[in-house]
């Protein structure tokens, strides 16, 4: 049966989709100021500095020990890969073509959620994500030109698949670890990660320290990173990571509907289809009976 949503997960749930559907034109605009690597590093690192910031009255919740290689793979996955391809792949393709292949990231959720997590995946379950992903796609298709990037079509399904991968091994994890603490190192590793490729690859007298360029890389410190990855992180821990994910395919409706209000971009009837394809994979996917597993079934591990 449906499961019901509280309020304060709706009021998690509307915060984040906004944030996000406002961080694609945000940094596709920043791009205009700055290579993508040493532009992904630094937002991200300075997010982890005032997250670490937050945390540092239970710096005792860190445990570094015990943990290290968890933050290191949520890193990895969460962070290095995962802001390292979209913001590279924003260069290769128009922001509303790119996110529609980084939302996809809910179907990769729901086959690994099955198999490493023993999440259900009845035929309901896989038809709302399949109608979801149709539905981002008729959103997103006044948009798309006529001929993409194939470097930047790969980027944008890496980046899906990595996000997918991190969010799944996140919810394995998460009885060890602190959140706020998780979210800090893996912005803090990952974005110096990302900050040190740049060095390698571009160069920092590239970047236009300009006023937009520095609003952009605040937005992306204060909410792109720091406080909508917290909110994310609370919503996996709540409840089954498919259907969480389920919840993202808003976020492209939301920036094309942000679009059309402050940009003045036309709204198409391929908008309203798509939202009522979204809307009717958001009530598949929470509508699909989630039975126990069988006893004695021990849950599947990464590996």
């Amino acid at each position: 049966m449906t499961r019901k949503l509280a309020w304060p997960v709706v009021g998690y749930i509307a915060a984040l989709v906004l944030t996000w559907g406002i961080c694609w034109p945000v940094y596709k605009f920043g791009l205009n100021y700055t290579p993508p690597l040493l532009y992904a590093g630094l937002r991200t690192f300075l997010g982890g500095v005032l997250m670490a910031a937050l945390a540092l009255p239970r710096w005792k919740a860190l445990q570094w020990r015990r943990n290290w290689r968890i933050y290191a793979i949520s890193s990895l996955l969460n962070v290095f890969l995962f802001f390292g391809l979209q913001t590279v792949g924003l260069v290769y393709l128009p922001s509303g073509m790119f996110s529609l292949l980084v939302y996809s990231e809910p179907v990769f959720v729901g086959l690994l959620a099955w198999k490493w997590l023993g999440e259900t995946l009845a035929p309901t379950k896989v038809v709302g994500l399949l109608l979801g992903l149709l539905g981002v796609a008729a959103c997103s298709f006044d948009r798309l030109p006529g001929s993409a990037s194939g470097l930047g079509i790969l980027l944008g399904l890496a980046a899906a698949i990595s996000w997918a991968a991190g969010t799944v091994y996140l919810k394995r994890v998460q009885a060890q670890v602190d959140m706020m603490w998780l979210v800090a190192i893996q912005c803090l590793l990952g974005g110096a990660g990302m900050m040190g490729a740049g060095s390698l690859f571009e160069s920092w007298s590239e970047i236009q320290w300009t006023w937009p360029f520095l609003a952009t890389v605040a937005f992306a410190m204060f909410f792109g990173v720091s406080s909508s990855w917290l909110i994310w992180f609370r919503l996996v821990q709540m409840g089954e990571v498919s259907r969480v994910a389920a919840l993202t395919f808003l976020v492209p409706v939301i920036s094309v509907v942000l679009s059309a209000l402050f940009l003045h971009e036309t709204i198409s009837g391929w908008l309203f289809a798509g939202l009522l394809l979204i809307a009717a994979s958001i009530y598949l996917v929470n509508h699909t009976p989630h039975p126990h597993r069988a006893a004695g079934e021990a849950p599947r591990t990464l590996g």
